[in-house]
């Protein structure tokens, strides 16, 4: 089964398919403790960079949606990721059975908007090539996130400890009226 990845345009960011050559960057942004403080808080070496790599690439082969690379135009490097995903993490029906959304951005990217707008473009798209609801899963201490959680349209699902940690899941049962 063969995909083709879109690509979405905002006004200052570009949405696009992972390539071979943003593997350094994505490993890069990954190692950084600033991106991992509220996820897991601890970088990731390479080689768990590379299997999320890969997993990002097979995802859209799989089930049609997955994650992009965040690109600032005219900026050679990718600033994050954003996207849908299945987890499968193992926190119950009313949250794995339906796609997980994500972003991530570099600390150089954070406080200028950009996340709120990749994540809008992001699940604009969703809303029309895919649709259905959506959950994520937010430190409760992340306050970005949780902003731009709520603003794409998410509400409190329940809080629970995954890998040893208190997250909070959202639903988004779809786009905001």
């Amino acid at each position: 089964m063969s995909r083709t990845i879109p690509t979405i345009n905002t006004a200052r960011l570009t949405l696009r398919g992972m390539r071979p050559e943003d593997f350094g960057r994505f490993a890069e942004i990954w190692a950084m403790p600033e991106v991992v403080r509220h996820i897991n808080g601890e970088p990731w070496a390479r080689s768990k960079s590379w299997a999320a790599f890969l997993r990002h690439a097979g995802h859209w082969q799989i089930t049609g949606f997955g994650q992009w690379a965040i690109h600032r135009h005219r900026a050679p490097d990718m600033c994050g990721q954003v996207g849908f995903f299945y987890a499968k993490r193992d926190l119950g029906d009313d949250f794995d059975q339906f796609p997980e959304a994500g972003w991530v951005l570099a600390p150089d990217a954070h406080g200028q908007g950009f996340g709120l707008e990749a994540v809008r473009a992001a699940h604009d798209w969703f809303d029309r090539v895919v649709t259905g609801q959506l959950v994520c899963m937010v430190a409760p201490e992340h306050g970005a996130s949780i902003k731009i959680a709520e603003a794409v349209g998410y509400c409190p699902l329940r809080e629970t400890e995954y890998e040893g940690s208190v997250v909070s899941l959202m639903v988004r049962k779809g786009p905001p009226q």
